[in-house]
């Protein structure tokens, strides 16, 4: 399995885009990112407001801002329905007849003896992130066996791939189970930790190393890729399972949030309708006119909702669109496995 065909383990590497986009969508503070957005919000407006000719004067003249921040106003409250809508959306999943919930119940507790029976132990972890380290670590001990299993064999090109498929596997694991190490559900570095632990490429990988050299693994070789490819197959129902409940924390988060600013965003949009008026705001602040100062302040709080909700969508949305296959299936254009092809 030559380099160049071994897609990368972090998923942020395995994505098109640049390091700081990435960051963005992902990685930063939903906060932070709020904050940044507003930013350029504020200096758009001020930049305009300051650089078109006679900005300050068409604020004066008419009533751009009661209809500016009619509008606001109107979507603020549009927002907070929005918001009723996505906490519906996220109950919708918990509610249910005591026969469904039942099937549940079986479904998880079955589901975790499998794990634990695969793993070793008696009862799998409970906390998310030492559940999916286990799977992890047992992976890269399995691949450690495996690649032992074949370290006699006569056919060097069998015992080269599975040498470089087993070493970086169990790089990737050791990566992984240290990142995931005391990591609390709820952070989204739990679930960064979990999709840099590229499992559907190495189910495929594996799955073509055990139909190509079928001839020559041998028994033990064979059984423990068979194992190796089982607790594989577990890790990906786990880190979905995992990733729709770190999707609904994240939307009860974003709920709280939009309710809470979304009492100053009304408040500032009813006082700029009813109580502004732009004759009463002259002078300059730093060069640039009082009235478009204030307005763009005004906007920008208004529009502080929006934002966030922006912030918490752009994660959501980039983490769904890249995991939403589960198993060997390659859904987006990578570049380092554009031309593997399933040969024999």
């Amino acid at each position: 399995m030559p380099d160049d065909e071994t897609p990368s383990d972090r998923m942020s590497e395995r994505v098109a885009g640049s390091r700081l986009k990435q960051w963005l969508l992902l990685e930063a503070d939903r906060w932070l990112v709020t904050g940044l957005l507003l930013a350029v919000v504020f200096g758009a407006l001020v930049g305009i407001g300051t650089l078109v000719p006679g900005g300050a004067a068409a604020i004066r003249s008419g009533d751009p801002i009661g209809t500016l921040f009619q509008g606001l106003l109107t979507a603020t409250i549009t927002g907070v329905t929005l918001v009723l809508t996505l906490n519906q959306l996220v109950l919708s999943q918990e509610l249910g007849a005591v026969g469904d919930q039942r099937d549940r119940m079986d479904g998880a507790m079955a589901f975790r003896d499998d794990v634990a029976t695969e793993i070793g132990t008696p009862v799998s972890p409970a906390r998310p992130a030492q559940f999916l380290r286990a799977l992890v670590d047992v992976a890269g001990e399995r691949a450690a066996d495996l690649r032992a299993a074949v370290s006699e064999t006569t056919d060097a090109e069998l015992r080269e791939e599975i040498t470089e498929f087993s070493d970086s596997l169990i790089q990737n694991a050791e990566q992984v189970s240290a990142s995931l190490d005391d990591e609390q559900f709820g952070t989204f570095d739990m679930m960064s930790s979990a999709l840099n632990f590229n499992y559907s490429w190495k189910i495929f990988a594996a799955r073509r190393i055990s139909e190509r050299y079928a001839d020559s693994l041998g028994a033990d070789a064979d059984d423990t890729l068979d194992e190796l490819i089982a607790v594989l197959k577990l890790f990906g129902p786990a880190r979905e399972h995992f990733k729709t409940l770190y999707f609904q924390w994240d939307l009860i988060n974003l709920s709280r949030q939009i309710l809470a600013v979304s009492v100053p965003a009304l408040l500032v949009s009813a006082v700029m309708i009813v109580f502004f008026d732009a004759a009463d705001y002259a002078g300059t602040v730093a060069g640039v006119d009082t009235l478009v100062v204030a307005v763009a302040a005004a906007t920008t709080l208004a529009v502080l909702p929006f934002m966030l909700l922006i912030a918490y969508v752009m994660r959501i949305a980039t983490v769904t669109k890249h995991t939403l296959s589960i198993g060997p299936f390659i859904l987006r254009e990578t570049d380092d496995v554009s031309e593997v092809e399933w040969d024999q």
